[in-house]
């Protein structure tokens, strides 16, 4: 006991110490943030290759806005690509200019987009615990420095975010714009007042400051007259906001109006707020950022563009399933459960720890202590509205995983108090009353049988994981690796250790093993993982590509049968024409071969099933290479005596 109280003792001191030292503190979170940020996101980030099938669309789509110019209309593979609005493609063709076409360019911008929005977070909280010991006239450095570095910690190394920030699409991106905006807002919101009521006319910064006792992030409220702009933090919220209708369309303004609309309707400001951040002011910024790209679009490419993104992109998206992409309606439980593993256990606790129904004590307070609510709306908004969409997917709640990392960082905030501080504080003014140790102890223990059967699924992972055509011995290359003995001892051993921390009443220290586990998964399961899954099933394509641009003659079709890769047209920069069956490749090419086209052959790239379904005889194609699962061959078009031209 009396060494848990030492090691305890050190901790505090080594936190009151950067406390003391404003510049000590602000390297210690730099260099923080940057390690964990480079874990998450820039470790091995170029090192594998694109992802099929989404990833490819993305990154091509940017190549061509690179080569050609044209940064108004997507395009790939010869077609106009209406998935997404332009801001991903040119922060790509961007990227490609400054460091050249691979795939680190590919997923620069959704790596930096979680990394500005974990660095935004991490200053986010330190204002707002600062804030806090401000009202409380304690100071709390501890608190304030943990909570802050565990949930950036939690913001970046949760599954959910790790994949999408690794992965050059639209989602991170939007992701960094909608939850950047929602935090600017709420320093905006919080940074208005000095006392209740105050007016409007002021303009919140921030600033370390030293006292006597430690550097307290605290907001420094500057008399300003009127004016006609909103201020610093509510215009990064518009302009951040014009970012998200630029990645995905509407989805950018709704979601995070409906947050602010219900968080401000729920806490009685909703007029008051509008008033001071400058509405229309701010809708012309939205406008005049996001507009002329969609009125361009739109003019050269008229209603094709507006029933393509508009019509079947949002609308359909939201009121019918597309593409196959149906779910239960407890889809999105599953996806947070994983998606925030392991913490996601505590989400529970952090939420009801809150009393969010007690709308009276929530309107009662200053507006800074509504952080935690806010987080909650935040969550439940993003989380309410998809689970109502008919098309799901699991990337679709993407935007809830800072909220969630919020809510949670706040619960631990409770067991980081300084000894010092808890024994001065003769009442406590915190928004949430402390939680119950018994609540906690469950929730523990929860966290232990949760460990405890995600080992069990990994130790039986290939008798849930379905097949692969691209891999054909997947089951057994995956057992042959030794990965799933590797993750299931990892986190069974993270099961004992929680168990053993909660016996020994250090529940304090368990969200640290959540984290540890976590990290060392990414490390020895999750990237080894991706490096054999890009072995297997994407570095054939890569290296079917290279012999495509050696082999391929001037002006002479390629063909892909049976599949689409787009990861092919990327690589070797050729219009692929894509056929899903047999005969139809066959009367393609009998086709082709009747007008007489020069060269008088074609490339074909094909699955081996559905190529030994064309029945060719040796004599009616050449082989070029053979590499996984796929053939690439070249078929001459060929003349047959009193017959029409065939291939047979």
């Amino acid at each position: 006991m009396s060494m848990k109280l030492s090691v305890k003792h050190t901790v505090d001191q080594w936190f009151n110490k950067i406390a003391k030292n404003p510049a000590l503190g602000v390297t210690v979170s730099i260099l923080w943030l940057i390690l964990i940020g480079w874990i998450a996101f820039g470790w091995n980030l170029g090192n594998i290759g694109l992802i099929d099938e989404t990833e490819p669309l993305f990154a091509e789509a940017s190549r061509q806005m690179f080569v050609t110019g044209d940064w108004i209309t997507p395009f790939f593979n010869g077609d106009t690509r209406f998935d997404k609005p332009a801001l991903i493609y040119w922060c790509q063709a961007i990227a490609y200019a400054i460091i050249g076409v691979n795939e680190w360019a590919v997923r620069l911008p959704s790596a930096i987009a979680a990394f500005a929005l974990v660095c935004l977070a991490f200053y986010t909280i330190q204002w707002y615990l600062a804030k806090q010991d401000e009202l409380e006239q304690v100071s709390r450095p501890t608190r304030r420095y943990k909570t802050s570095f565990i949930a950036a910690a939690l913001m970046a190394l949760n599954p959910e975010t790790i994949i999408w920030a690794r992965t050059g699409v639209s989602d991170m991106l939007l992701t960094g714009c909608i939850a950047s905006a929602l935090l600017c807002f709420f320093l905006g919101y919080a940074g208005k007042e000095g006392s209740r009521g105050q007016g409007v006319g002021e303009a919140g910064g921030a600033e370390f400051i030293t006292n006597a006792q430690s550097p307290i992030l605290r907001q420094r409220s500057v008399q300003v007259p009127d004016a006609l702009f909103p201020n610093k933090w509510y215009l990064a919220f518009y302009v951040l906001i014009a970012g998200a209708i630029l990645t995905k369309g509407p989805v950018g303004i709704v979601l995070p109006g409906l947050i602010v609309a219900a968080f401000l309707l729920y806490v009685g400001k909703f007029r008051e707020v509008l008033r001071e951040m400058r509405l229309l002011v701010g809708v012309l910024i939205i406008l005049g950022l996001s507009v002329p790209w969609y009125a361009l679009v739109i003019w050269r490419n008229g209603w094709n563009y507006i029933n393509a993104f508009f019509g079947y992109h949002n609308l359909e998206r939201f009121t019918e399933v597309v593409n196959g992409h149906s779910a239960p309606w407890y889809f999105y439980f599953l996806v947070v459960l994983l998606g925030f593993a392991p913490y996601s256990v505590y989400l529970p606790l952090s939420i009801v720890r809150l009393k969010f129904w007690q709308r009276s004590h929530w309107r009662s307070l200053e507006r800074f202590q509504q952080f935690g609510l806010f987080a909650w709306f935040w969550f439940a908004s993003i989380f309410g509205f998809f689970s109502i969409a008919v098309t799901k997917l699991p990337s679709y709640v993407l935007p809830l995983m800072p909220a969630a990392a919020i809510l949670v960082a706040l619960l631990w905030s409770d067991f980081f108090q300084d000894t010092e501080a808890r024994q001065t504080i003769p009442v406590s003014s915190s928004p949430t009353p402390p939680i119950s140790p018994y609540f906690f102890r469950v929730s523990g223990w929860v966290n232990v049988v949760f460990l405890s059967v995600l080992a069990t699924a990994l130790f039986n992972i290939t008798h849930i994981l379905g097949t692969d055509p691209a891999i054909s011995n997947f089951h057994e290359l995956i057992q042959r690796s030794g990965l799933p003995i590797i993750a299931g001892v990892m986190w069974l051993v993270c099961a004992v250790l929680v168990a053993g921390l909660l016996l020994s009443r250090q529940s304090n220290n368990v969200i640290g093993i959540n984290l540890i586990g976590f990290v060392a998964f990414l490390i020895f399961v999750l990237t080894p993982a991706s490096f054999f899954i890009d072995r297997e099933r994407q570095l054939p394509l890569r290296e079917l590509s290279a012999v495509i641009l050696e082999a391929k003659q001037p002006n002479e079709e390629l063909i892909m049968l049976g599949f689409k890769k787009p990861s092919v047209v990327f690589y070797s920069h050729i219009h692929v024409n894509y056929l899903r069956f047999p005969q139809e490749a066959i009367e393609h090419i009998q086709n082709q071969a009747a007008k007489g086209l020069q060269p008088p052959s074609l490339l074909l790239l094909a699955e081996q099933k559905k190529f030994l379904q064309m029945d060719l005889q040796p004599d009616d194609y050449k082989s070029l290479s053979t590499k996984g699962a796929y053939n690439l061959v070249r078929v001459p078009f060929k003349k047959k005596k009193n017959e029409k031209i065939d291939i047979s």
